[in-house]
């Protein structure tokens, strides 16, 4: 490493959602392969997270030294590994908005939430034969009351030398890189890093990558306004992927999926990472 690049922030690049489509998985792999991304999180709970899809990705993290973390699943069209999970629609998890709702009227079952989130740790650690990296969740139910409080929980038994994700930023004003949800799940992480400091439990100094999914968004235009003001260790959460009928089944966030990914695999974004003086970590692997 050359000086100039030890005197550059280091800082996270996480691509959410392994695990949800065979085109996503990909585009993920390619990226953490050429060295574009150094993080993922996988959702277990997903149908398209398997053997070789797992396979695939260790494989690729182990040479790039990239992380690999727990995307816990708790909404909506997805189902519980678990049995006792509640309240439920038609078997599965309820949408993001109706699940926001009970948490914040702790409505749950204890003990099934428990469970589900014991058994999506227990299916991370049995397929790559070790704990999380870290640990955040699917549309930001980590941060909701009740489920964080249970997420928190058993991170700190199954996983403690793992870094939990949190959503609060420095630098511009959210509304800058044009989020509307940035405030909500600002707010709810304030909460959320005085518990998890409480457990000592690592966290993220600042978050960006939020921003309104709407066809006319430009990734590569926001991007930059990420790295503003990101501190050393700050994170950057983003959703590359390549749309297949396995996504368009599952999730509304599609074609913005293959800008993503565009932007990432071109040169446009090494360089607006050296002109913010920004670089990439590389991760220490978990212990089983």
């Amino acid at each position: 490493m050359s000086a100039s690049e030890a005197a550059r922030r280091r800082v996270w690049v996480c691509a959410d959602d392994y695990g949800i489509a065979p085109g996503v998985n990909a585009a993920i792999c390619d990226l953490i392969g050429r060295g574009r991304i150094n993080a993922t999180s996988v959702m277990v709970a997903a149908p398209s997270f398997e053997r070789e899809a797992a396979d695939r990705l260790a494989r690729v993290a182990a040479e790039q030294s990239a992380a690999i973390g727990l995307h816990v699943t708790l909404t909506a069209p997805y189902r519980p590994l678990s049995r006792s999970f509640a309240p439920l629609k038609a078997g599965r998890f309820l949408n993001v908005g109706r699940t926001l709702v009970a948490a914040m009227l702790r409505q749950f079952d204890r003990s099934g939430l428990i469970a589900e989130v014991e058994a999506q740790f227990a299916a991370f650690e049995r397929t790559f034969e070790h704990a999380p990296d870290f640990v955040d969740g699917h549309q930001h139910v980590h941060l909701f009351p009740q489920i964080g409080e249970t997420v928190l929980t058993v991170t700190k038994a199954r996983a403690p030398a793992a870094w939990v994700r949190q959503c609060g930023r420095t630098g511009p004003p959210m509304a800058s890189v044009g989020d509307p949800k940035g405030p909500l799940i600002g707010a709810l992480s304030r909460g959320f890093r005085r518990r998890a400091a409480a457990l000592g439990l690592a966290t993220n100094p600042a978050f960006a990558g939020t921003y309104t999914f709407g066809a006319a968004a430009d990734f590569a235009a926001l991007f930059p306004a990420f790295l503003s003001g990101l501190p050393d260790r700050g994170l950057v959460m983003c959703h590359p992927g390549h749309v297949d009928a396995e996504l368009e089944r599952l999730d509304p966030l599609t074609h913005l999926r293959e800008r993503e990914y565009a932007y990432l695999a071109s040169d446009d974004f090494p360089q607006a990472l050296a002109a913010a003086g920004v670089a990439l970590l590389r991760a220490p692997r978990q212990a089983a």
